[in-house]
């Protein structure tokens, strides 16, 4: 369902207003009064790209339920994963919290790891998803995904790719891309968006694939869009098309949402969970998000732990079948 965005904000409202009671009640049943003091979220990606401005916003926003700040810590790398070290290693108090991007889904699925998604976590929330696309410079002569496989085939080892990391939901889709036809490309890992899109819209890559960060500077002018993952268009940029309408086959979004150590007591996981329920209702959480074509897409605790599951079977899948799977031990 489609709302109008001046509607969506009224809906937030409501949806704010009706949350606060059951807040407080899983505000007085948590131990010692949680929390007494500052929060911790650790988001894994640089300051300043679209993940980090909203998570900030819905900190604070978050902070003024809690009565206590929500200080973001940005831990940027390895594809979005080095937040999960933290949660591993973290007591499990509610104190330290962190956003959980898809790509932690898969990593411990192509190379050997110390942490598990599934078992070094309790999960909070569900906030919202992004989708990706792929833009190149808004004078590139690339205007099309053909263009873009006719370019490299004609000067292989030429064509500059960027992502947002390797092991990256766009990375993968890419070397599926390219593998499909033959086709290489060089691939340019960024730690972020913000440098990622400025990188591209100023020249030095012919080519960006990340998620919908892209979207201020394909308004601006500055990036075209050739192709979004989505099951559908995106709202946004209806003149886009998918890459499952180009006959790709190809549909991959990315929920996130938010999860702390292995082990938070059930009240604590409660007073979190209500606190930044109200806060992503919030219409200038919804404002924010839309700035970067996303909606809300709330999940609970229970059903936010089965969408974690059912991610992490999905990706095991996709890396078997993309050869990908590391070797057992």
């Amino acid at each position: 369902m489609t709302h109008h965005p001046r509607r969506r904000q009224a809906i937030g409202l409501l949806g704010a207003a009706a949350l606060a009671p059951a807040y407080g009640m899983a505000l007085a049943q948590a131990p010692h009064g949680f929390p007494t003091r500052p929060v911790t979220l650790w988001v894994p990606w640089p300051a300043g790209g679209a993940t980090d401005l909203t998570m900030r916003l819905l900190a604070e926003l978050a902070g003024r339920q809690l009565g206590q700040r929500v200080l973001i810590e940005n831990r940027s790398g390895a594809g979005g994963t080095l937040a999960m070290p933290v949660l591993q290693q973290a007591a499990p108090d509610g104190y330290t919290i962190a956003q959980m991007p898809q790509p932690v889904f898969r990593a411990p699925l192509v190379q050997k790891l110390l942490w598990d998604p599934i078992r070094d976590t309790t999960p909070i929330i569900q906030i919202s998803g992004v989708t990706f696309g792929i833009v190149v410079p808004a004078s590139s002569q690339i205007r099309s995904l053909d263009d873009l496989f006719a370019l490299a085939k004609q000067r292989p080892g030429e064509l500059l790719v960027s992502t947002n990391g390797v092991g990256t939901t766009p990375h993968l889709v890419m070397d599926e891309l390219f593998a499909r036809k033959g086709l290489s490309y060089v691939h340019v890992p960024y730690k972020g968006t913000a440098d990622q899109m400025i990188a591209v819209s100023s020249g030095q890559v012919m080519v960006g694939v990340n998620s919908n960060g892209f979207a201020p500077f394909v308004d601006s002018g500055k990036l075209r869009l050739l192709a979004t993952f989505g099951e559908h268009r995106s709202r946004r940029f209806p003149q886009v098309p998918t890459l499952r309408e180009l006959g790709h086959g190809i549909v991959a979004t990315s929920p996130y949402g938010l999860a702390g150590p292995r082990g938070v007591p059930a009240p604590v996981v409660q007073v979190l969970h209500d606190a930044f329920k109200v806060a992503m209702h919030d219409p200038a959480h919804i404002a924010e998000l839309e700035r970067y074509d996303q909606d809300l897409a709330y999940l609970g605790p229970e059903d936010y732990g089965r969408a974690m599951r059912e991610a992490y079977a999905a990706e095991r899948r996709m890396v078997e079948r993309l050869g990908l799977a590391r070797a057992p031990g």
